[in-house]
C-alpha cells in the first residue's frame, strides 16, 4: 500500500499514525500476510510456507522462525552447509513493508516521531543530527519542545545501505565496518560535528528501521561480534572517531554452519533465538527444491522426472552416510541437488541432446557431487574424490532404479487400479518400443504429460519417447510392495 505523503510531522500527526519499530512492522506485516492466506482456505503450515515461497524447509523450521519472529526475537539459523539457510534469511527481506516515514535529510532515516513524540523518543531516540536540527540550540534535545510544522517528513523505500545491510563474516570484517566512522577530512571542511555529510554509516545504521543480514556470524572478529552485541542489547552505535550515538533499531538474521558455532560469542548468542535448519527427511519436499530450477530453466532440452527424482535420491543416500568429513561437508548440500540439474543440461547440449540422456544424466551427477569437495590440498582432494567415486558405483544405479519405482508405482496405483495383469501387458508392449493406443497406453501418456508439466520446445512426442526408453530399461513393473 503506498503511503500518504505528508509536508511535515504535523500533518503526519494528525493523520493517527503510529510509529512501529522494524521487529513490530515486520511482526504486524506477517500476522497480515498469514492471515490472508488463512481466508482464502490455506492451512496453518499453508500459510507459513507461504510466507518464504522461495525456500524449502521442515515445517517445524518455520514455524520456530515465524513463532521467534512474532516474538521480537533476533535469530541465528544454524545447521549444516546447504540447507536453505542463507536463502531463509533473504526471504525475510521480501517481507518488511518498504514504504516508511522518515525525517527528510536524515543520515539513518529516522522515523518522525523520534523526533517530536516525547513517548515514542523514550523508546526510540532520534539520532544526534536530527537533535541538532530540531533542538533549541545550548539545551539538551526534548522533544516536547521541537516544533512539529519545521520537521520535514519524506516517504522513502527501504533499500540497499538505506534498511538493509548484508554482512559476510570473514576475519577481516572489522568492528569500522559494522559502526560507521566521522570522516574527519568532512568534518574539517564542514565544522559541524552534527552535519550528516561527516558520518559514513556502517552496516548497523545502514540497516535502522529494517534488516541486517550476518551470514557466517562465528566467522566475525571477537571485537567485530561485541559491537553487533552492543547493538542487540542497546539498539545505539557509536560510529569511530565520534563521542555521538545513532538508533540502530533493525531486525538482526544470522546464520552459521555448525563447526563455526563455538566462535560465536556467548553473550551475542544469548541475544539470539538459535534455530536449527536440518536437511529435509521428506523426498517429495527435496524433490520440490528443483522446481527453483524448473522454473528459470532449460526450455531447450527436456530433463525426465524419473532423473530429477533419481538426483535427489542419490544426494539424500549421501546424507545418510553421515560422513563426518569437513571436505565433504557440502556434498549432501541443496545445492547438489540444483547443481545436478545445470551439470546434466549442460553435457545435453554439449552433445546436442533435447532431452537428457542417461549418460548426460551420470555425468551431470558426478561432477555436482565432485564440485561440492572442498580441496585442503591434493592428496585429501583425491582420497575424497576416491570416496565420492565409491560412493556413487553404489547407489548411481539404485537410485535411478528408485526414480523409475516412484514413477511407475504411481502411475501403477492411479491409473492400473493396482492391477498386475494390466501392468504387465503394458510392460510387454513398452519392451517392444511402442505405446498401445487406446485404453491403458492413452493412461500412460496421459500421466507422463501430467507428470512431466513440459512447456518447452521439445515435443510431446519426444518427452513420452524419452520417458518410455528410461522404462524399457528397468525390469520389475509390478510394484507389489
Amino acid at each position: 500500500m503506498d503511503l500518504i505523503r505528508y509536508g511535515n510531522a504535523l500533518e503526519l500527526k494528525g493523520s493517527g499514525y503510529v510509529p512501529l519499530t522494524a521487529r513490530e512492522a515486520l511482526a504486524q506485516e506477517m500476522v497480515r500476510r498469514m492471515g490472508g492466506f488463512r481466508s482464502e482456505g490455506l492451512s496453518r503450515e499453508g500459510s507459513m510456507a507461504l510466507l518464504f515461497p522461495r525456500t524449502i524447509v521442515d515445517a517445524e523450521v518455520l514455524e520456530c522462525l515465524v513463532a521467534a519472529l512474532l516474538g521480537g526475537s533476533h535469530i541465528l539459523l544454524f545447521g549444516p552447509s546447504g540447507t536453505g539457510k542463507t536463502s531463509l534469511a533473504k526471504e525475510l527481506w521480501n517481507l518488511f513493508p518498504k514504504e516508511v516515514y522518515a525525517v527528510s535529510g536524515c543520515p539513518v532515516q529516522d522515523d518522525p516521531m523520534s523526533v517530536m513524540d516525547p513517548a515514542y523518543w523514550k523508546r526510540v531516540k532520534c539520532c544526534p543530527s536530527c537533535e541538532a536540527r530540531f533542538g533549541i540550540p545550548g539545551k539538551d534535545f526534548d522533544p516536547a519542545e521541537v516544533d512539529p510544522r519545521k520537521v520535514p517528513v519524506s516517504v522513502i523505500t527501504l533499500r540497499e545501505g538505506y534498511g538493509l545491510a548484508r554482512v559476510q563474516g570473514s576475519s577481516e570484517v572489522f568492528p569500522d565496518n559494522l559502526t560507521g566512522v566521522y570522516n574527519l577530512h568532512r568534518l574539517e571542511e564542514v565544522g559541524d560535528p552534527t552535519s550528516p555529510l561527516v558520518l559514513e554509516p556502517g552496516k548497523l545504521l545502514q540497516s535502522n528501521r529494517g534488516l541486517l543480514l550476518v551470514d557466517e556470524v562465528g566467522k566475525l572478529p571477537l571485537g567485530t561480534q561485541n559491537v553487533l552485541l552492543q547493538a542487540l542489547q542497546e539498539g545505539i552505535v557509536s560510529p569511530a572517531k565520534s563521542r555521538e550515538t545513532f538508533p540502530a533499531g533493525f531486525v538482526a538474521v544470522t546464520t552459521s554452519n555448525l563447526r563455526d558455532l563455538d566462535a560465536i560469542n556467548e553473550p551475542l548468542n544469548d541475544r539470539l533465538s538459535n534455530i536449527y535448519v536440518d536437511y529435509i527427511k521428506d523426498h517429495m519436499k527435496n524433490r520440490s527444491i528443483l522446481e527453483v530450477s524448473r522454473e528459470r530453466e532449460y526450455h531447450e532440452v527436456f530433463f525426465p522426472e524419473i532423473y530429477l527424482n533419481a538426483a535427489v535420491f542419490v544426494v539424500e543416500s549421501w546424507r545418510d552416510l553421515s560422513v563426518d568429513i569437513p571436505e565433504l561437508s557440502e556434498v549432501g548440500s541443496n545445492r547438489t541437488i540444483l547443481d545436478t540439474v545445470s551439470r546434466s543440461v549442460a553435457y545435453a547440449k554439449i552433445d546436442s541432446e533435447r532431452t537428457v540422456s542417461l549418460e548426460s544424466f551420470k555425468k551431470g551427477i558426478r561432477d555436482a557431487l565432485y564440485g561440492r569437495i572442498r580441496a585442503r590440498g591434493g592428496d585429501s582432494f583425491l582420497r575424497n574424490e576416491e570416496i565420492v567415486r565409491e560412493f556413487l558405483s553404489g547407489n548411481l544405479e539404485l537410485s535411478i532404479e528408485r526414480g523409475f519405482r516412484l514413477y511407475w508405482c504411481t502411475f501403477f496405483k492411479r491409473g492400473l487400479g493396482s492391477s498386475l495383469q494390466r501392468a504387465e501387458k503394458l510392460a510387454r508392449s513398452l519392451a517392444q518400443g511402442t505405446v498401445p493406443k487406446g485404453g491403458d497406453g492413452d493412461l500412460l501418456l496421459d500421466f507422463i504429460r501430467k507428470m512431466e508439466r513440459w512447456r518447452g520446445s521439445v515435443s510431446d512426442e519426444e518427452v513420452f519417447s524419452s520417458v518410455v526408453g528410461i522404462m524399457n530399461t528397468m525390469k520389475d513393473f509390478g510394484c507389489k510392495e
